[in-house]
């Protein structure tokens, strides 16, 4: 029996590049054929377009620019256990999701959904790139599989802006109030990034 994994996430989560790394050592973990579809939702949905200084945007968020730096520490130990280097000290931005989430989206229709999702956690939280940036993401999707002609027009166009608010009523259906959150088999959820044990035990538990 397949099991299905929905993630509903953000690119620009530390916790949801962390919660797809548990989840990949469980899936190879187990014998279960076990397939990963990828849906938004936007931490902040009143970013502007630019995005916003990162520093303004913490510091606003949790007080001052220390207690930022603090939780940063605190996750990237977390990641470094997880055998990914955030490098938080590159992000000068903070930036609007849409425009990534349209080319998750697009990407799942090639095949190549988990690569891309992959490819913006690695640009932003270790090489520091703005995945906002229309060239940006032209440049860091395309190596990870899309074809540049395709994205580029897609990327001109109003295509997969309904998205948003589909996914949106998703969350609705299932309490989300924060990611990841995991929905296995259309039946068991998971919120956060837990620990690779734990999603074994689902993959079982929806089996039974």
């Amino acid at each position: 029996m397949e099991v299905s994994v929905d993630v509903i996430s953000d690119v620009i989560c530390p916790w949801c590049y962390i919660g797809k790394r548990r989840l990949e050592k469980a899936i190879a973990a187990t014998d279960v054929q076990v397939s990963v579809r990828w849906h938004p939702f936007q931490l902040n949905p009143t970013m502007p377009k630019e995005g916003i200084s990162r520093r303004e945007y913490r510091t606003r968020k949790f007080g001052s620019w220390e207690r930022s730096m603090e939780l940063d520490a605190k996750v990237s130990a977390v990641g470094e256990s997880e055998g990914i280097h955030f490098a938080f000290d590159k992000n000068d931005r903070t930036p609007n999701t849409i425009d990534a989430h349209r080319l998750i989206w697009f990407a799942d229709q090639y095949g190549c959904q988990d690569a891309v999702v992959e490819a913006l956690f690695r640009a932003y939280f270790t090489e520091g790139q703005d995945v906002g940036n229309h060239q940006t993401l032209i440049e860091v999707v395309t190596e990870a599989g899309l074809d540049r002609q395709a994205v580029e027009t897609m990327l001109d166009s109003d295509e997969g802006l309904d998205l948003i608010a589909k996914s949106r009523e998703m969350s609705q259906q299932f309490g989300v109030d924060g990611v990841p959150f995991f929905i296995i088999n259309q039946k068991l959820t998971l919120a956060g990034a837990q620990d690779s044990e734990t999603f074994v035990e689902a993959f079982k538990q929806v089996q039974t």
